[in-house]
């Protein structure tokens, strides 16, 4: 309980001293995949965002749609904070219980979880005192763990003994978003 509250005092002074901004991806929003963040200053030039991607969709056309993925950055803003180019670097999670691209005239699905590490590049432009828009393109290594299934009888068709593994690199996270200056 005392780790708690004094960890909660700690992020709660970092985010009264400092500069934060709560945001919304204009873009993934716009399809249903709601994407929500905050950004705070660390120093001159640094800050730390964290955001969610979110798709609830238990069901889409009878199809399971739904994933979560929570990433943690730091980022280096190369001119000054919240106005200019940066870069980041990141590791995450991701949840996800979804029919792939590759099973989509089929009768199965994949539910595990994963973690990503990556980097993020972006632009971030002030359209005034409170409100900024941040253009961002990230990816990585993804790495998920997952059974597969099949949706009408829910076996298991993967064959694999426990956890089934796939990693690829790739583009996972993009858009713009739509901030707004909370202190």
């Amino acid at each position: 309980m005392k780790r708690s509250l004094l960890l909660f005092f700690t992020f709660f002074t970092i985010f009264v001293q400092s500069q934060t901004y709560v945001k919304v991806n204009a873009l993934t929003t716009l399809l249903t995949i709601p994407n929500v963040g905050i950004e705070t200053s660390l120093g001159a030039k640094s800050t730390f965002n964290f955001d969610i991607l979110a798709s609830p969709w238990r069901s889409v056309n009878g199809k399971p749609k739904e994933f979560y993925t929570l990433i943690p950055e730091y980022r280096y803003h190369f001119q000054e904070k919240y106005n200019g180019f940066y870069a980041g670097a990141h590791i995450g999670m991701t949840l996800f219980n979804l029919q792939k691209w590759n099973y989509l005239n089929s009768d199965r699905y994949e539910k595990g979880f994963g973690y990503v590490i990556g980097a993020t590049i972006g632009y971030q432009h002030k359209i005034n005192d409170r409100f900024m828009l941040d253009c961002f393109l990230g990816g990585g290594n993804q790495q998920g763990f997952y059974h597969g299934y099949e949706l009408t009888t829910g076996e298991r068709f993967d064959g694999a003994q426990n956890w089934n593994k796939s990693g690829e690199w790739l583009p996972y996270r993009g858009g713009v978003m739509v901030s707004y200056k909370l202190n």
